[in-house]
């Protein structure tokens, strides 16, 4: 050690390799308690996740045990998906859907949520509070009389009276994008109007740009939404199982396969698969378009 480094060490005992060993147990132990809420929070999330996925490698005769350990491990359950079940069929009815009512709803909610932002015409906070009347409104009052108009149209017992109602628009999603568009300031609409841009080419060439993580985070909640949707194919499809969508898929595969767990739970998981992997890769989106939404710059 240098005269120059005793004299520090004298002068601050914190500086001395002794010190600083000594020290670092108390900085870990700091760090646990003030994490130690979101790590017991993060373990209570996993268990059940950890559950179904031990569940998934045991035998129909273990599973009625109680263990939680596999003994031994098998892939019986996930051929038997696949097997007995019409899980590729399902898999594409529910990927359908949930494309062509997140497509839909882009194409209808977009411009409308633009035109309540930033288009100034008479009516339009009327219109705005009849969106939030709809978002608040439960599906189970119109059930009945839009049923009884798709069955005059022929077409229960498919998807279709689930997809093209988006294109009518839906109101949680133009009142979500309304408030991102609000974030947007004013006046790069405006330059592009004095440009010579029509509204629409203010939309497709400033706001759209500009409104990615917004358009983004109300695209996932459609997704999500059509993917898990159980009541609306319950509704319209149940009669035909060709039409059939995961969720309904599974839900009626778990009925007639009673307490067999072991398919159950890994069917659960495959069904799981393609929503982690989507949102995986939109998360950075999904989170921007959230936390930005509302915060009017």
């Amino acid at each position: 050690m240098t005269t120059m480094d005793a004299a520090t060490a004298v002068l601050d005992p914190a500086a001395s390799p002794t010190r600083r060993r000594v020290r670092r147990p108390s900085a870990v132990l700091l760090w646990i308690a003030e994490h130690a809420v979101l790590v017991v929070l993060a373990l209570l999330f996993l268990f059940p996740v950890v559950f179904v996925l031990l569940t998934s490698f045991m035998t129909s005769t273990q599973t009625l045990t109680g263990a939680l350990w596999p003994q031994p491990f098998t892939l019986g359950n996930y051929v038997r998906a696949f097997t007995e079940a019409p899980l590729l069929r399902w898999f594409g009815n529910s990927l359908l859907y949930a494309v062509l009512a997140t497509l839909f709803m882009l194409l209808s909610s977009v411009p409308a949520a633009y035109a309540l932002a930033k288009v100034r015409f008479r009516g339009s906070n009327a219109l705005f509070v009849a969106i939030i009347v709809a978002m608040l409104l439960p599906p189970q009052v119109t059930a009945v009389p839009i049923y009884v108009m798709w069955s005059q149209l022929g077409l229960t017992g498919t998807l279709w009276p689930l997809i093209l109602p988006n294109l009518l628009g839906d109101a949680f999603s133009v009142f979500l994008l309304r408030q991102f568009f609000l974030t947007i300031p004013t006046e790069y609409a405006d330059a592009a109007r004095i440009d010579g841009a029509g509204e629409f080419g203010v939309l497709w060439r400033v706001m759209l740009p500009m409104a990615r993580p917004g358009i983004a985070a109300a695209a996932i909640f459609m997704f999500f939404a059509s993917w898990n949707d159980y009541f609306g194919p319950l509704l319209y499809t149940s009669e035909n199982s060709d039409a059939w969508p995961i969720a309904y898929g599974l839900a009626s595969f778990r009925g007639a396969h009673g307490t067999d767990w072991g398919i159950t739970m890994a069917m659960t998981l495959i069904v799981t698969v393609p929503i982690v992997i989507v949102f995986f890769f939109a998360q950075r989106a999904f989170v921007e378009g959230v936390t930005l939404t509302g915060v009017k710059g």
